[in-house]
């Protein structure tokens, strides 16, 4: 699960190291080790761009460099798999919930700080995943009979998808923010692009780029029924998981306490 996952990379591929020259060196563990009987690699749902849907498991077209370093991690996999035992590949789409980072962190804290505005009607349904469940699903999969896991490609979300904007009310209403607006869809665009100059002259973080208004607006649905043959039921709700977050946020990161 160790990783680089910023997308901060621009120039040099090598900066992803640790997506590479790390899960090279867990193959080299786990070759030498001989007994290990099932091995889970964590890749990226940004093997591909968003929108894309690939018609293969190796159907790559990555858009960042971060992309790119976790594609050479599932080849490696892929190209050692006779050497070193059983294997599983998974791509966590965008996890949320405690102890976690941007961008999703900033969604929420946006929103609680009664900053977020949504962008026109679109409502796209997005599969996310809450930690509670994606914990749940990898313990599924490591106690799984090895002939249903060994060898594949699985996508970590929920089941079924959320619907962006209900899950922003629904943070809302959690975090007791004021009601969010709706903003049209050019003014997001516009300052989306002064997020992507910001970054130029090195503010690392900005709270809109185009990037992530594209990651916003643009449908995100993978197919996730081979994971959930595997891993079952969920055991936390949306609601349930926004609960949790909300929880966390409040006493432990910048979030105002109302209520």
């Amino acid at each position: 699960m160790a990783a680089r996952t910023d997308l901060n990379e621009s120039r040099d591929i090598k900066g992803y190291a640790a997506n590479i020259d790390g899960v090279a060196n867990v193959i080299e563990a786990v070759r030498q080790a001989g007994s290990v009987q099932r091995t889970v690699f964590a890749s990226s749902r940004l093997v591909f761009e968003i929108g894309y849907l690939p018609k293969s498991e190796t159907d790559y077209r990555p858009s960042t460099l971060y992309g790119e370093s976790k594609i050479k991690g599932e080849l490696l996999v892929r190209q050692a798999a006779d050497s070193f035992g059983p294997w599983v590949i998974v791509r966590p789409t965008s996890i949320w919930g405690p102890w976690f980072d941007v961008p999703y962190k900033k969604f929420f804290q946006l929103i609680g700080n009664n900053r977020y505005m949504h962008p026109g009607r679109r409502n796209p349904r997005k599969s996310f995943g809450y930690v509670g469940n994606t914990v749940h699903q990898l313990e599924k999969i490591l106690e799984a009979p090895m002939e249903r896991v060994n060898g594949k490609t699985l996508y970590m979300s929920d089941y079924p998808p959320i619907h962006l904007r209900r899950w922003a009310d629904q943070i809302q209403e959690a975090l007791g923010a004021k009601p969010i607006r709706t903003v049209p869809l050019s003014l997001l665009k516009i300052a989306a692009a002064m997020g992507d100059a910001a970054r130029v002259v090195g503010w690392r973080e900005p709270p809109l780029t185009r990037f992530r208004l594209n990651n916003m607006i643009t449908e995100m649905v993978y197919d996730t029924s081979a994971l959930e043959s595997i891993a079952g039921p969920l055991p936390y709700s949306v609601e349930q998981g926004v609960a949790v977050t909300a929880d966390w946020l409040r006493n432990f990161d910048n979030v105002p306490k109302r209520g």
